[in-house]
């Protein structure tokens, strides 16, 4: 691996950056800025900010760094915050490959590394919680805390059955869809807005429960060819990923670790999930909530992050 390094020249800017995001919190701008990484010949996109012990946020499908927008100044306060775009992401480079838990988590160690963090506390929603535990389990000693934010694991979790009811079909049928190749992409290219609109408006508490120009910056972000590949190449490269957890689960996580979840989501599933692979599991479930908690309910995450960090 090449040592990883904090570019100083071409600094992010426009749309995917700071400067270019819509709808921040006020005063966010003065806090935190857009850094370039690379860490072995990749360039990742970070949002850096605060001060203090220094804190991860990853986000999931089909998010970016600005799924953290809303907890990131509270946060700031007590953390160094590092809120970053993985390969594939938003400003990030989008490699062919690369998209299995071992080679995100070689990326987040590389990225806190470059940034001068070689531990540092961590929290990962949807398949951002993939590779939270990737990391804990790959890298001991690099992550102090784990929180992880309504998902589940593959390789962790026993597969669900190919028809299951109704509600399991509808919360999970996009795994399968995303793992296609090809015709998945050739069906959702100019309609990004049908199908990324679709999984916000049905996996949120509500239909309206994510802000239309909040989706809408989304969509944006993967009408880019290279994006739409990459973000399904997280779910094609799932058999790699549960081969990896058939393996980390055999060595269990003695680190605390902090479960959120929607109670109209994932609800007690997670935290469940979780004690089968950690010692020290603190569960908290939010009512009224869906799978977008950064998003959906901010004050209530940032809550219990902030009790589980201190």
């Amino acid at each position: 691996m090449s040592t990883p390094a904090v570019q100083t020249a071409n600094l992010p800017t426009g749309r995917g950056a700071v400067d270019g995001a819509p709808a921040l919190p006020d005063g966010f701008g003065a806090v935190f800025r857009s850094r370039f990484v690379v860490v072995d010949g990749v360039r990742l996109h970070a949002v850096v900010g605060g001060q203090g012990p220094a804190l991860l946020l990853l986000g999931g499908w089909p998010e970016s760094w600005y799924a953290w927008r809303l907890l990131m100044p509270d946060l700031a306060r007590r953390h160094t915050v590092v809120a970053v775009d993985p390969r594939g992401t938003g400003l990030s480079d989008k490699p062919a490959a690369g998209y299995d838990a071992a080679s995100q988590a070689a990326d987040m160690v590389g990225l806190m590394t470059a940034l001068g963090h070689p531990s540092f506390d961590m929290a990962g929603h949807d398949i951002g919680m993939w590779t939270g535990y990737a990391v804990a389990s790959d890298h001991p000693g690099a992550v102090r805390r784990l929180a992880v934010v309504d998902a589940i694991i593959p390789g962790v979790s026993p597969s669900p059955p190919l028809l299951g009811d109704r509600q399991l079909s509808d919360f999970l049928w996009h795994f399968n869809f995303n793992r296609t190749r090809s015709i998945n992409e050739a069906m959702v290219r100019g309609r990004e807005e049908v199908y990324i609109g679709h999984q916000f408006a049905t996996k949120a508490a509500t239909p309206d429960a994510i802000p239309p120009e909040v989706v809408g910056y989304y969509v944006e972000s993967l009408r880019d060819p290279e994006a739409l590949r990459a973000s399904f190449d997280y779910y094609r490269a799932m058999d790699d990923t549960i081969v990896q957890n058939q393996q980390r689960i055999r060595h269990r996580l003695r680190i605390p670790v902090l479960t959120v979840a929607g109670g109209r989501s994932c609800g007690e599933l997670t935290g469940n999930e979780m004690r089968t692979v950690a010692d020290d599991v603190t569960s908290v479930v939010i009512d009224d909530c869906g799978h977008y908690v950064p998003e959906e309910a901010p004050g209530a995450l940032l809550a219990a992050l902030n009790d589980f960090l201190r």
